[in-house]
């Protein structure tokens, strides 16, 4: 038998999700492999969405989204003081422009006090528009938690980290077979270049997580772990309205996405999105025969927006775990070893708010494995 490498863990991903994780890892265990597929860390979702740092407000309190969320705004904002990465807790208004939306305002906060968010303040259409002249609305949930974040900085930050602590990074390195062995998992990377041995596997991989969970050899039908893509398309405006804060619509009913939101980068810069489409391809192009649409939905906080100030941007895309118009799913973080396949961490669908989530979930992650490296 040809010797291979052997490692104690292998990750696939390196989005924030398997930064963090790696990171994290890289604290207590040695032999660690990051594997991307991509030239470079961070390609795909982690850095093609709208950089908030979440409060937890949205979601049932029994999810993992909702429990990732609250703990990761708290930590997540102590680790960019410990590593100095940029950031400012701007704040969000959530803001209702009718007599329903100020019904599903009051739903929204008492879900946000079951969390065990209760910082959310009310705000009257005289204290919104001192905060913020140019919106328009009844009234408004304000969230001062909610901010943003440079998210590249946040990755290059554990990246660094944890290849200081020993970990091997493998770029342009596409997993292509995982094979169970007696002891652990043989790993093939791109199509027979390199394989290598390793006793646990945790699958990061995003966008692509189904299809790697599928290599293990589980179904993905009958466990409920296929993808579906969900393109969100931003908007910038220039010239830009002066914002102080991330402005949220009220959501849809079923939270199917937050609706198309007005964020600023830490450069200031006003976007406007993402929407919501599904398709069967990931294509990063931006439509611009969508600007009406946006048009449409910022108009109702914000009419002031001309039309010809809306330029197209990016687009990023969600791995969602239902379609449309069907209400949202949790995140799936799962040892697989109930499914013959011990040692094994599968985390499925994890979009937003994955970003704010990536210290709990990578702590989550560490505790999971420890059975296996201890």
């Amino acid at each position: 038998m040809i010797d291979m490498d052997e490692f104690d863990v292998a990750v696939i991903g390196a989005g924030v999700i398997g930064l963090a994780v790696a990171d994290e890892l890289s604290q207590k265990y040695g032999r660690i492999l990051l594997v991307e597929k991509n030239p470079s860390f961070g390609q795909e979702t982690s850095s093609r969405n709208s950089e908030v740092i979440h409060a937890g407000i949205y979601f049932p309190p029994d999810f993992l989204k909702t429990e990732f969320c609250v703990r990761g705004n708290t930590a997540l904002y102590d680790l960019c003081r410990k590593r100095n990465i940029p950031h400012r807790p701007i704040g969000k208004m959530i803001i209702a422009t009718d007599d329903e939306e100020v019904a599903r305002l009051n739903t929204i906060k008492e879900n946000a006090e079951k969390n065990g968010v209760c910082n959310l303040s009310w705000l009257d259409k005289k204290q919104i528009r001192s905060r913020e002249p140019e919106i328009r609305a009844q009234e408004a949930l304000l969230s001062p938690s909610t901010g943003i974040i440079d998210s590249h900085s946040l990755m290059r930050s554990f990246i660094a980290n944890a290849q200081a602590n020993g970990v091997t990074a493998a770029f342009r390195s596409e997993c292509t077979a995982i094979r169970q062995r007696a002891s652990g998992y043989e790993m093939t990377i791109n199509q027979g270049e390199y394989r290598f041995l390793t006793n646990t596997v945790v699958n990061a991989a995003g966008l692509h997580a189904d299809k790697i969970a599928q290599m293990t050899g589980i179904d993905i039908d009958r466990s409920g772990y296929r993808l579906r893509y969900c393109k969100g398309s931003y908007f910038w405006a220039s010239p830009a309205p002066r914002l102080n804060h991330l402005i949220y619509p009220v959501p849809p009913g079923n939270m199917e996405f937050l609706g198309v939101h007005a964020t600023l980068d830490m450069g200031g810069r006003v976007r406007f999105g993402p929407d919501i489409e599904y398709v069967d391809a990931v294509d990063y192009g931006v439509d611009e025969g969508r600007k009406d649409l946006f048009l449409q939905s910022v108009r109702k906080y914000l009419p002031g927006i001309a039309g010809e100030s809306l330029l197209p941007d990016t687009s990023g895309i969600r791995p969602k775990l239902h379609g449309p118009g069907e209400a949202n799913k949790d995140f799936i973080i799962k040892d697989e070893k109930e499914n013959g396949y011990p040692g094994v961490i599968n985390l499925i669908g994890i979009e937003s708010p994955g970003l704010t989530s990536c210290v709990p979930i990578a702590k989550y992650i560490s505790a999971m494995v420890a059975p296996y490296l201890e």
